[in-house]
């Protein structure tokens, strides 16, 4: 499969996912983590560096790493040393950060060069990301689906080696990704995961939502927020202005009535 087809496969995954009941609360807690304060502005800080969206590297940190910050971005290795997983070599790097510039910049599937960041676009860079193995037998990656309606079953357990009965326990990036809100609607603006529809006993439910953090929204929308306030203190300072011109006003009236 190649990788125009495989974007278009991977967003008609996406429209159609949906996530079990059970697997809800797992995900919404990871991708609070994910999303919170703390996380986002290490992950802005690569962003800026790179080029890469903040949540592409959010969910590969969780996904090599459990969002360990004392690992490589690559591969999930020790910071302090040099790693012996693909990509081999790297390291050791002073700071978690380094080594997340490293890996998006200097190691395949080489993300910082990325220019499709669409649903299809974002996915498929992730499955490069951990390999095309799966693709290559027409398998939806646990790396992306695990956790969804998606994906059964079947894993590479190692490199190169595959079982067809192994269950990827991890959390999927796109289930992750749509309660983290990533993909925002046109109607608002703002990131939902109004996309995410959780299965109960094979009938849908009411529609888990997500939107990201408040830090988060107020990051991306600073300068309106700045535009807004100045706004509201010109506004504020002309009321005041005409109030006391009108008692002004007033004053020279009945003095002169006097």
């Amino acid at each position: 499969m190649d990788l125009v087809q495989l974007k278009k496969e991977n967003q008609k995954r996406w429209d159609a996912c949906h996530i079990p009941a059970e697997k809800g609360p797992a995900f919404k807690q990871v991708s609070d983590r994910l999303s919170a304060a703390p996380a986002f502005s290490r992950y802005k800080a690569v962003e800026k560096l790179t080029g890469v969206p903040w949540w592409f590297t959010a969910v590969v940190h969780e996904r090599e790493a459990s969002q360990n910050w004392n690992t490589q971005l690559g591969q999930g290795d020790p910071l302090n040393k040099k790693s012996t997983h693909k990509p081999i070599g790297r390291g050791p790097f002073k700071t978690w950060e380094d080594g997340a510039v490293d890996a998006l910049v200097n190691c395949a599937p080489f993300a910082a060069k990325n220019k499709d960041w669409s649903i299809g676009g974002a996915l498929t860079m992730l499955e490069q990301y951990n390999g095309l193995g799966y693709a290559q037998q027409d398998k939806p990656s646990p790396y992306i689906w695990a956790g969804t309606d998606q994906y059964e079953k079947g894993k590479y357990v190692a490199d190169g080696k595959y079982s067809s009965e192994t269950v990827d326990t991890q959390l999927g990036c796109a289930g992750l990704l749509k309660f983290m809100g990533v993909f925002k609607t046109a109607a608002t603006g703002l990131g939902t995961a109004a996309g995410v529809v959780v299965i109960a006993g094979g009938t849908a439910t009411a529609a888990a939502t997500a939107s990201p953090s408040t830090w988060m929204w107020m990051t991306d929308h600073w300068v309106v927020l700045v535009i807004a306030a100045i706004a509201v203190g010109i506004f504020i300072d002309l009321g005041l202005a005409l109030y006391n011109n009108e008692k002004n006003q007033l004053k020279v009236s009945n003095v002169q009535a006097v």
